[in-house]
């Protein structure tokens, strides 16, 4: 009883069931795993000369997904961050799968074994107090842009918020009267 899994029969399920329904993962991560399996799937269905719809989950062993993942970052020149985020949707993927198919769960767990590729990281500067009140400083406060700029400068400085975060804040998140509060709403809506 050597029976074949499409891929297609999980993709659904993975997606609005899995990640949008029970993980409630934003929009954005939707999209970045559905680019991740999309070209994971169209590098396989290359390398076998088939159509991606005939994909099976036996076609997408260990030694593939690191075949992709050494394609993403050699071939296309992806950065060891982009080739890890990938393998994080792959790995994702295939513990959805492993939960759906117990038969398969000796190859998910291999897959989802594969480890992500070590960075250095670069030491983050922080700018001293001489090259903030610089660039506070380089502010017109007597024009109304200018009072605009320095308002969302020291937000940016006394909140420790992102640029996003204060790009999407609305005035009903802003309590001015003492205490002055900012509410943010994060990265993933925290």
């Amino acid at each position: 009883m050597n029976r074949s899994h499409p891929v297609a029969d999980y993709l659904h399920s993975f997606f609005y069931q899995y990640l949008a329904g029970a993980k409630g993962l934003s929009p954005n991560t939707l999209i970045s795993y559905r680019d991740t399996l999309k070209l994971c799937l169209r590098f396989k269905a290359q390398q076998l000369k088939k159509p991606v719809d005939r994909l099976t989950l036996e076609d997408l062993n260990e030694k593939m997904i690191l075949a992709f993942l050494n394609h993403v970052e050699h071939e296309k020149g992806n950065s060891i961050n982009t080739r890890n985020a990938r393998l994080a949707a792959i790995r994702t993927f295939f513990r959805f799968v492993g939960e759906e198919e117990p038969s398969l769960l000796g190859s998910c767990r291999k897959i989802r074994t594969i480890p992500v590729k070590r960075i250095e990281r670069k030491t983050i500067d922080y700018l001293d107090t001489h090259e903030m009140q610089a660039i506070f400083g380089s502010v017109n406060t007597q024009s109304l842009w200018g009072v605009r700029d320095n308002t969302i400068l020291l937000t940016l400085y006394n909140t420790g918020a992102r640029v996003q975060e204060i790009v999407d804040l609305f005035i009903h998140d802003l309590r001015l009267h003492p205490p002055g509060q900012v509410q943010l709403l994060g990265k993933g809506r925290k």
